[in-house]
């Protein structure tokens, strides 16, 4: 199936995310070592068809471009050389940890499951596929309010008691 893959590299470990086959909606994958990512990229695209890659850019709170991103440029690079004809699109990575920070504690995970980068890698790289997939979609799903069921309607009448 068609797939847009989610990257926030770091130069230790990198987090990864996957779209679902019709690219609504973003979910964490894995957190792989950086060292073999490429690798892991290769593996994964022998099951799922890679359409784009969406890599975090990270740009310092005025926007300029910050420390990291020539560990960014580097990897880019070598995305480039093991996957030519696929497009890349850079996505401001700009407060993704705190967010996944936020949506860890929404969720309700264990302060001990919190401190785990590798899961705030791979929730940030979904926020950031998120981010792509949202603007690519005009920002809001389009459903058709007549096929969702009365069941889960937020319009039903609510019987007094």
């Amino acid at each position: 199936m068609d797939r847009i893959l989610g990257i926030d590299y770091g130069k230790r470990r990198t987090g990864l995310a996957v779209s679902d086959p019709l690219g609504i909606f973003a979910s964490a994958l894995e957190t792989v070592d950086s060292t073999k990512l490429i690798d892991y990229i290769k593996n994964y695209a022998i099951r799922e068809r890679i359409l784009r890659f969406v890599v975090g850019y990270p740009v310092n709170m005025n926007g300029s471009p910050s420390e990291a991103l020539g560990d960014v440029q580097a990897f880019l690079k070598q995305l480039e050389k093991a996957f030519p004809d696929t497009p890349v699109t850079l996505e401001d990575e700009r407060f993704t940890s705190v967010l996944a920070h936020r949506i860890m504690i929404d969720g309700g995970m264990k302060a001990s499951q919190r401190r785990d980068k590798k899961e705030v890698d791979k929730i940030s790289a979904a926020i950031i596929l998120q981010s792509y997939l949202d603007r690519e979609n005009g920002g809001t799903l389009s459903v058709d309010p007549s096929a969702v069921p009365d069941s889960l309607s937020m319009n039903k009448t609510r019987r007094k008691k």
